[in-house]
This record gives structure tokens, sequence and C-alpha cells, in this order.
């Protein structure tokens, strides 16, 4: 099937005068809320809030304790000084006493969703009145979403309450794909550290911890996620999106310990029975399909290596290597 992109039809710069425009004239002098989770979608809203609406805008970057490792500190060094009213949020224990006991994919998301807007609602009380809250939806969000035969509803397409407070969305990415929206920030100015940034789901690492999600969970996952982030980012012709999972399985593995066999000469084996981590990496044009990419032994290996030897909660790694379809990128 032949995708149609928007960035097909009119030039970049063409893009970023209607957005504008168009935004200027839904807020008028309304101010917009803006959820900044600091990927490139959230951060193109930003700029094209700030050049359509100067001073109008606040953006709220809510650590809801689902976010990579050191997140929170990247966000604040990244908007640093920019035009733009940064507010952070810490949310982990609220965000993790909502969901505790669930384990459904869906409902995770809808309560993540949920949560989202509830928080952006009482900050906008403490800080002024808002009239808009704007979102990084995009094409490929929509498409999961709707219908009866949905993959999975996105947080940002599927879970806006229907009381609200906000007179409505500013989603000025609606119709973009992911490659789109790295040629607007680029046209913006953001700079490649935003603009190449790889994407992160908007429920974050709770839809790459399978289950229960746990702060002791999520903690063994951002450390396995930026090894293998790490080290793939330092290949030259990198994957389109790489990251971990931390499964729902548990497998016996076994630990080296300081105690030496008397007889062999060796070091004992612990036994231990703990998580499995997995390995997710993809190459896609528009994130609606995607390839498996086929990493080499060599490099897996070594990432293997590091996880088992630094995470001391992983017993083994595997390497997802489906494509989509018939598997999504995310595994909830």
């Amino acid at each position: 099937m032949e995708v149609k992109r928007v960035l097909d039809k009119m030039s970049v710069q063409q893009f970023v005068d209607e957005q504008v425009s168009a935004i200027r004239q839904k807020v008028g002098k309304d101010k917009v809320l803006l959820g900044l989770s600091g990927g490139v979608d959230s951060s193109v809203c930003a700029g094209l809030l700030a050049k359509a609406v100067p001073g109008q805008a606040v953006c709220i970057f809510v650590d809801t304790g689902l976010m990579r490792l050191g997140e929170a500190d990247k966000v604040k060094k990244a908007f640093a000084g920019k035009d733009l009213q940064l507010v952070v949020v810490d949310a982990e224990k609220r965000f993790l006493d909502k969901l505790k006991g669930v384990t459904d994919p869906n409902q995770k998301r809808m309560i993540i969703g949920e949560e989202f807007v509830r928080v952006f609602e009482e900050e906008a009380a403490k800080l002024g009145k808002f009239e808009w809250l704007s979102q990084g939806t995009i094409y490929p969000d929509i498409l999961e979403s709707n219908g009866k035969n949905a993959v999975k509803p996105h947080h940002n397409a599927g879970g806006f309450p229907k009381e609200t407070k906000f007179k409505g969305l500013v989603e000025p990415l609606y119709y973009l794909y992911k490659e789109e929206v790295r040629q607007v920030a680029r046209a913006l100015g953001l700079g490649e550290e935003l603009s190449d940034r790889q994407p992160f789901p908007g429920p974050g690492l709770g839809v790459r911890c399978i289950g229960e999600l746990t702060k002791e969970k999520l903690d063994i996952l951002r450390v396995v996620d930026d090894i293998v982030v790490s080290e793939i980012d330092k290949l030259k012709d990198r994957p389109k999106q790489y990251f971990a999972i931390l499964t729902g399985v548990k497998a016996t593995g076994v630990k080296e310990t300081s105690e030496i066999d008397q007889t062999s000469g060796l070091a004992y084996g612990a036994r231990v029975y703990d998580y499995v981590a997995c390995i997710r990496t993809i190459n896609t044009t528009d994130f609606v399909t995607a390839k498996n990419a086929k990493l080499s032994y060599e490099i897996l290996d070594k990432i293997v290596t590091r996880i088992t030897k630094e995470c001391n909660r992983i017993s083994r790694v595997v390497y997802d290597i489906t494509d989509k379809p018939p598997a999504t990128i995310e595994w909830e």
C-alpha cells in the first residue's frame, strides 16, 4: 500500500507556516499547556507553539517514573534558555500507585493517558488559566488506535478524558509520519540532538516492562536499556529504533561467586532465578511497518556481556527478530 505523506504535497516551510497560522487562529490569546516528553514529537510541538504564540505556552515535563535513565535531567538541559516556560513535575509515586496490580497492556495505556491529563489540569490550576492542551500525536498513533480492529490505544490518541477543563486539543503533527516530524524539527532549528532522537512511546517504559509495573522492575529496565542504547549509539550505521524490554518471564541462570572449588580450581556458580531481558531493533520509513534491523553477533555479544555483568537481576538476554507485522514495535 502506498503511503501518502503531507510533505510530498508541500515543502517543510509551507507546512510550518500553515501550522503556525492555524495555531494562532485556533488559540487566539488563550494559553496552551503542552506535555513535553523531550522526544522529537513533543519538542516540535513546543517549537511550533513558541513560533505561533510566544509567551502563551507552558511546557510541563511529567516525570512519571516510566522514563529512561536520567531523562528528567536531559530534558532540563535541552530546554534551558529556550523561549518557553518549563515546569518539571515529580509524579512517580502517583503513577505507580494508579498502576498497582494492573497487568493488561491496554488498561495500562489508558490509565497513563488519563493520569497525564489530570496532572496537566492540576498544574494548570496552579499556574493560571489554560484553555488548550497540546500533544505530539502523529499519524501512526491514530492508525493504530482507531477502529474496531485497533492495534493498541495510544495514550495521546485514545486516552483523552471526555470530561476535561480544556477547550480542546492542539495537535499540529496529527497527519505527519515520524520522518516528516524530523524534517520539521530541522526546519525549526531544534538541532540534531532533538531532530534525530529515536522515538520513545508516550506511556514510556510502561509498555516495555511487561506485567505489573513496580519501581524495582522499572529501575532494572532503565539500566538495561541504557546499556543497549549506549552500545548501539556507537555504530556508524544505526537502526531507526532500538531499546530494551523487561519481559514478564523469569529464567534460571548462573552467577559467578568468589568461592573456588578445591578440585577443579574454578569459581562456584550460584543458581539464580531472575528476569529475562530482550533487545529490540528495527528499521522503518514510516513506523506503520518495520523490519528487524539484524544486529551483528559481535555487537549483540558485547551488549549481552555488559547486561549480564552489570545487572545482577538479569539471568539471560534474548533478541526479538520479529517484523511489523506480525508484531508491533513495542511489546505492549
